[in-house]
């Protein structure tokens, strides 16, 4: 099959031909949700083009009929750690497409592929792809309709596809790809999709399904193989960039944990519109593309640096100031609570990557300008408040500054012998130098932490609202000042990790360090190998356990010995707690006389921590990596 060469398109141009392929195959084209939903409480941001569309997917009427397309701005926080590599955002638009019991795999797959292979001019030979391997335990089968169903697509371009059983990306990077190679089967960490993640946590009564993930090939080149093992389309190395995930929602869960058919299966297709923009480009680098490479040009120009000297800092100013303005021409403005204390965040973030390139007036304007101009067509119904978005960014970026200088100066004071968390406290209330942002450059400088830092500063909180009179009963509920429901939660949720590592990996397993945010939590602790695909799932699955489980937790103080000795309570650092300690546990029942059979930890902490698990919502390990010689860490969140 011959392939016609196309020039390659900018990210508005894929975004509407996108739009206009799916209205000639029969789609409707629907507004995209704001970022920031009014009747959505379980989370802060649009993260997908599906989470809006919920209800309807769940078998309401859609008032545009059963065919339905968009391209929806989307926010994830949870990324934010990652921005500063090639291929992560928080910020970026995803393109969909919708079936309400209406087509299935067989044009969707072919359809994507068209769209990528005849509409851009995609080579190819450079799209991979994967498909469930299936689940004996809940008898759900390999799903090899798709992979037949791609194989002939693959026919149909002269591609002789073959099939590979990988299973966990554990075994892909040890594996590799053999020659001919192009559908790969993967377990439900990779292609399954439902609200809660993997099958297991599937929750009752949610549709759910495989999914077929496309993947572009950058080039075994890229791969760094020392690093992340031997090239797979899932590997996080950067020769393989998904670029679109079909789920097709073809079960449901029953009430008694089986899976079952439904009459009606849907298909919910996302692809991100900066990615497709990259492989059309041929460019690994999503910053090379249109929305974005006219904002780090204007940020160089600024700095008089070049991007490719500071690479990171530029990504990271990139994508926040996007973020940020999106949020603002929301309507949505900085505060110290939740989606308002994110976007601050996302601004203060940014003005401190710029200082690092010598820019210290102010500089959002110029920057946010372009920005703007990028996001020119997209509707006022989304952007209800453009004209004042940029005067919000302004007076917070004017605001900050006026306290940045003094912080880093206090920072530069403190880091000659460490910081505790008293200290770290200190920066925040008095120098408004945010826990996150000092944690980071601390980090950043190699400035020494205290072992115990995070429930140092925690202490120094509670203590701090208790003198001004603001504490309640509910103050452990309400949590840190940085978005306290979330902190909190997570907070309760690294002591159920810790007690899951103890229990099913090494009873030797102590906390080595954490970093808790309102979006994820970073878990450090010792193991010397890499947890394995069943350890790691086996940990997540413990914890999702405990949290149905709805147990309590409780606070009680003690004599550390007593503590230490009879009732065994899990601490690292007994020589330098006070006599009298704070003990978190967490069990059915839990007294004070000591640890029941049903317990599942018992730690010495600061707090604050939620009152019952059953607030925590489902746990997932997002990522697990090394930190140091001997030391792993687990990236986390709650759904």
């Amino acid at each position: 099959m011959r392939r016609a060469i196309i020039t390659p398109m900018n990210a508005n141009q894929i975004r509407q031909k996108f739009l206009d392929f799916q209205v000639k195959k029969g789609h409707q084209v629907i507004a995209p949700a704001p970022l920031v939903l009014d009747n959505d409480p379980t989370t802060l941001f649009t993260g997908s083009g599906m989470q809006p569309l919920m209800p309807y997917l769940l078998g309401q009427p859609h008032p545009s009929g059963l065919r339905l397309t968009d391209s929806q701005p989307c926010l994830r926080l949870q990324d934010i750690d990652d921005v500063g590599d090639p291929r992560h955002t928080t910020v970026f638009e995803m393109l969909g497409n919708w079936s309400l019991g209406d087509y299935f795999k067989t044009e969707q797959i072919q359809n994507f592929f068209d769209f990528l292979t005849q509409e851009l001019g995609l080579d190819p030979t450079k799209i991979y792809v994967t498909c469930f391997i299936g689940n004996e335990k809940y008898g759900i089968p390999k799903d090899t309709e798709s992979a037949q169903i791609w194989q002939q697509v693959f026919k149909k371009a002269g591609i002789n596809a073959q099939i590979a059983e990988i299973g966990t990306a554990a075994n892909g990077s040890q594996r590799g790809i053999q020659p001919g190679e192009r559908i790969f089967f993967y377990d439900d960490h990779e292609n399954w999709w439902s609200r809660g993640g993997g099958i297991e946590t599937t929750p009752i009564g949610d549709p759910c399904g495989p999914d077929s993930e496309v993947f572009y090939d950058f080039g075994e080149d890229k791969q760094d193989v020392a690093k992340y093992g031997k090239s797979h389309p899932t590997s996080d190395g950067a020769r393989f960039m998904e670029i679109g995930n079909q789920v097709f929602m073809q079960y449901k869960r029953n009430a008694d944990g089986t899976f079952s058919e439904l009459q009606h299966k849907n298909v919910d297709f996302g692809g991100g519109l900066e990615r497709i923009a990259a492989a059309a480009i041929d460019s690994f680098d999503v910053f090379e593309v249109s929305l974005l490479k006219p904002i780090i040009e204007q940020i160089a120009t600024l700095s008089g640096k070049s991007y490719y000297d500071y690479t990171e800092e530029m990504r990271i100013i990139a994508d926040h100031l996007r973020g940020a303005y999106l949020l603002t021409a929301q309507g949505l403005t900085p505060s110290n609570k939740q989606q308002g204390y994110a976007l601050r965040r996302l601004i203060r973030r940014a003005i401190l990557k710029a200082l690092k390139l010598g820019i210290d007036q102010n500089f959002l304007e110029p920057v946010v300008s372009v920005v703007a101009r990028e996001y020119q067509g997209l509707p006022d119904s989304i952007l209800t408040s453009r004209d004042s978005a940029l005067a919000v960014l302004i007076k917070e970026e004017k605001a900050f500054r006026n306290t940045l200088r003094r912080g880093l100066r206090e920072l530069e004071k403190l880091k000659s012998h460490g910081l505790n968390g008293q200290e770290l406290f200190k920066l925040q209330d008095t120098y408004g130098f945010p826990l996150e942002l000092s944690v980071e450059e601390a980090r950043n400088n190699q400035t020494k932490l205290s072992a115990n830092w995070q429930a140092e500063f925690d202490a120094a909180l509670a203590e701090q609202r208790m003198r001004s009179k603001t504490a309640s009963k509910g103050l452990f509920k309400g949590g840190l000042q940085d978005h306290s429901i979330q902190t909190t939660k997570y907070h309760t949720a690294t002591h159920l990790l810790l007690a899951a590592l103890q229990k099913l990996v090494d009873p030797q397993i102590v906390q080595k360090g954490s970093n808790i945010t309102a979006e994820r939590v970073r878990f450090d602790f010792n193991l010397d190998h890499k947890l394995s695909d069943f350890e790691q799932r086996a940990v997540e699955d413990q914890v999702n356990q405990w949290i149905k489980q709805d147990l309590d937790v409780t606070c009680a103080e003690y004599d550390k010995t007593y503590a230490k000795d009879i009732i065994k309570a899990h601490g690292e650092f007994w020589d330098k707690y006070p006599d009298q300690v704070k003990v978190y546990t967490i069990g059915k029942n839990a007294v004070a006389q000591g640890i029941i059979p049903t317990i599942a930890s018992c730690e010495v902490c600061g707090g604050p921590h939620v009152t019952h698990t059953g607030e925590l919502g489902v746990f997932r390990i997002i990522k697990e990596e090394s930190s140091a010689a001997g030391i792993r860490r687990i990236k986390a969140i709650l759904e």
